[in-house]
């Protein structure tokens, strides 16, 4: 018998009736159906994340070829209760030419709980749409947004609501401008874009739409329950309190990763990551906890200091064990106003320290407006500013050719680095050195402006950079005593100047015709003819009553060996330490070997071209250029596209184990410095006199302990193959506690390295509440946060 359609149907009465009949027979279809429907296997490929196309370590040329596409790390990134992730300003992005973060049209889907969670744009004009707009008002700023744990990630761009905040684009993307002030020495700032740390708790159901152009700027750590034995405080003798007792290490899995895969080596990587390690940190304590520098601030071991003569007081006596505390945030600290404009101006509250304002008021070597420190370009020898007196000395020294031959300096006695700051303009970069002494926080400031700079003092033991290698060394009334204890200060400086490169001495003894200047000065003359120094010249400035004094060291060693008396005797360089860590000034003269390399090629072409100490080994120019090729392109196609790294709110950059500076050179079109780090003990060949040769920057630094810079003061640690050594040597919990000392909040730590370190390394990280990301088991991306332990 044939079936025949209801009458209801045939005259099309109620039609809604028979789709929803065909509806039914294709829902019950798929229900039916494996899981290989094409509907479902669409969906899936939409969701699933997209791993890397090829393997970074398969290069026939050492380069290593990896696709960008990073957009969908190993690691999960969910959220603690409470957050409140901010998004990044996409214009600073744009603005400044830097890469966006790995996608910015369609961010990773967020693991972040709804409980209290009110995901922030830092575009004020994105949020036009919601109930609660985020005002640009300092008056009439919003209720602190802070959570419970006074985790506050911000915004990387300080100006991104000030209409009169200059763009971060150059026309010469290398060598950004020096300034961006205005010509009145006004403050190019219409309001505060970011409202202070605060550690109050808020909560609230209004949920503000996140930009989806925008990912969050900080995603922090999952929370988890710590259940370690309590630690004991220890006194460090500084007036820091630290826990430095064995923290318990056991790894706990986060509840959302669920058991390991023994049989799956990459899904039992993939758990690793989101393991939280089991550490109580705690707040380092005491009246100098905010600014703790372990190794210059034992003030145990300085006391205990039989003498302080030569500056003994000034050098490096670092804890043992080293601390585990977390340096706590000064009040009101904000994300670093970007450069170019932190070169002019940075927030008071970033580094509230005005002793300087008044103790050098005349001589305007910082000014205080507002909420910020203004640097007007002052200093002691800079009565008519400092470009005026770069460009006296420039006309004084024409064969110098400054940006050219000239592009390694050595400022001693830094100040609060306008001399550096100024010729980071004319392609010259120079490395600001100054103690921690009685001139508060002046390394701090350089280094909050983004001018590069260190911590150090010529006492009793030799700088940590190699011989040979400064174009030119600068002191303007540095107030170090040359002539002291034989001479020896004066020879450290022989050590490190390049055969032919200039010392420019700014100082009253130069000019000043009283019988004490005058007898210092004939003492300093008769010490540089000692060490075959010549004298270029000695001028006086009448317009800003300055004098200064030019000396040149010579190319040959012939001169040494027709003195009239061999005092300071020469070096006997087979049982001289090659490398300058931690060890004693010299009282000899190290000798110039005839066949020397020549000086470098003229830059930019200086940082291609092969150095003149590269070693003579087989296969040398070879290595380093394959190294040079492969950072080129590991840079090119992932670091700066493909790590979710934002580029323009980055200045301030330490390769942690430098190698021959590649990473440092192929960041070169980008307005950041690299400190290169050269760790010790040195691993031979030495890289780091390559590193000068280039025309780059770098130190000798050993990771099992401190690093000589104030906390706070890089945006981005990059480390490629360091921890697999270091951690047979030193704790991993104390080198993280010192990067995370080192980190600004919002700053990136890169690392690069085996699957079994990044492991080890990313539980570690988590307990400090960074976000956490690992990309094709290789690249370990950690992002640290605004918490602070109570």
């Amino acid at each position: 018998m044939a079936i025949s359609m209801p009458s209801i149907l045939k005259e099309r009465k109620y039609p809604f009736i028979f789709i929803f009949f065909f509806l039914l027979v294709f829902v019950a279809f798929l229900l039916v159906s494996d899981s290989q429907s094409p509907i479902l296997i669409a969906t899936s490929n939409f969701l699933r994340p997209q791993p890397f196309s090829s393997n970074p370590t398969s290069s026939s040329e050492s380069s290593t070829r990896l696709s960008s596409d990073l957009k969908s790390p190993s690691a999960s990134n969910a959220t603690i209760d409470s957050s409140i992730p901010f998004s990044s300003d996409s214009r600073a992005s744009s603005e400044s030419g830097a890469p966006l973060p790995s996608d910015p049209i369609n961010p990773p889907t967020s693991n972040a709980t709804s409980d209290s969670s009110i995901p922030f744009s830092s575009d004020p004009k994105s949020s036009s749409d919601s109930s609660t707009p985020l005002s640009s008002d300092p008056d009439d700023l919003p209720t602190s947004n802070a959570t419970s744990d006074s985790s506050i990630p911000f915004s990387s761009d300080p100006e991104s609501s000030s209409e009169s905040s200059a763009p971060l684009s150059f026309s010469d993307s290398k060598h950004p401008p020096a300034s961006n002030a205005t010509s009145d020495g006004s403050i190019p700032f219409s309001s505060d874009p970011f409202p202070p740390v605060s550690n109050s708790s808020y909560e609230s159901s209004v949920s503000i739409p996140e930009d989806p152009k925008n990912p969050p700027l900080s995603e922090a750590a999952p929370e988890t329950e710590i259940r370690s034995s309590p630690v004991s405080n220890a006194s460090l003798g500084s007036g820091i309190l630290s826990s430095n007792d064995s923290a318990t290490t056991n790894i706990n899995s986060n509840a959302s990763t669920g058991t390991v895969d023994n049989a799956n080596p990459a899904a039992a990587a993939a758990t690793n990551y989101n393991q939280v390690a089991d550490i109580e940190w705690e707040a380092c304590k005491g009246p100098v906890a905010v600014d703790y520098i372990p190794c210059l601030d034992n003030w145990k071991a300085i006391k205990a200091l039989r003498s302080r003569r030569h500056m003994e007081h000034r050098e490096r006596h670092c804890p043992d064990p080293s601390p585990r505390c977390l340096v706590p945030l000064p009040e009101g600290y904000k994300i670093p106003v970007l450069w170019p404009k932190s070169r002019d101006m940075i927030w008071y509250n970033n580094v509230p320290h005005p002793k300087l304002v008044e103790y050098k008021k005349d001589q305007r070597w910082v000014m205080k407006k507002g909420e910020y420190f203004y640097f007007p370009g002052g200093g002691t020898q800079f009565r008519n500013g400092v470009n005026f007196y770069i460009n006296s000395i420039e006309k004084t020294l024409p064969g110098s050719e400054w940006g050219k031959k000239t592009r390694v300096i050595l400022d001693v006695g830094c100040g609060v680095a306008s001399f550096g700051g100024a010729l980071l303009g004319r392609n010259i970069i120079t490395m600001s050195l100054a103690p921690k002494d009685e001139h508060e926080a002046q390394i701090q400031f350089a280094l909050e402006r983004g001018i590069p700079a260190v911590l150090s003092v010529i006492g009793t033991r030799r700088l940590p950079f190699p011989d040979n290698s400064f174009d030119l060394i600068h002191c303007a009334r540095c107030r170090v005593h040359w002539n002291a204890d034989g001479g020896k200060p004066m020879l450290e400086l022989n050590r490190i100047l390049r055969p032919g490169g200039y010392f420019i001495w700014s100082a009253t003894p130069v000019y000043k015709k009283d019988d004490w200047h005058k007898n210092i000065w004939r003492t300093i003359v008769a010490l540089t003819e000692t060490i075959c120094w010549t004298q270029v010249t000695r001028s006086f400035f009448r317009s800003s009553h300055i004098g200064v004094a030019i000396f040149q060291k010579p190319v040959l060693s012939s001169c040494y060996h027709t003195r009239k008396e061999n005092k300071p005797p020469l070096c006997d360089m087979s049982s001289r330490p090659s490398n300058s860590w931690y060890e004693p000034l010299d009282s000899c003269l190290v000798p110039l070997q005839d066949d020397a390399p020549k000086w470098p090629s003229a830059w930019p072409e200086r940082l291609a071209d092969k150095p003149p100490r590269l070693p003579s080994e087989p296969d040398g120019e070879e290595m380093y250029k394959g190294d040079t090729r492969h950072w080129s392109a590991l840079v090119s196609e992932v670091y700066l596209g493909g790590l979710g790294v934002n580029w323009s709110s980055v200045r301030n950059v330490m390769d942690m184990n430098a190698g021959y500076g590649g990473f440092a050179a192929a960041l070169i079109s980008l307005p950041v410095w690299v400190m290169n780090v050269v760790p010790v003990p040195v691993q031979e060949p030495d890289a780091l006199p390559v590193i000068y040769d280039r025309g780059l920057i770098g130190i000798y630094h050993d990771w099992c302990e401190s690093f000589n810079t104030y906390p706070r003061t890089y945006d981005l640690l990059h480390a490629s193959s360091l921890f697999g050594n270091l951690t047979k040597r030193c704790d991993v919990i104390e080198i993280a506690a010192e990067m995370d000392r080192i980190l600004r909040p919002g700053g990136y730590l890169v690392v690069q390295d085996s699957t079994e370190v990044l492991t080890e390394v990313s539980p570690i990280l988590r307990s400090l509440h960074w976000s956490v990301n690992v990309y094709q088991d290789q690249f370990l991306v950690g992002k640290k946060d605004f918490w602070r332990p109570a």
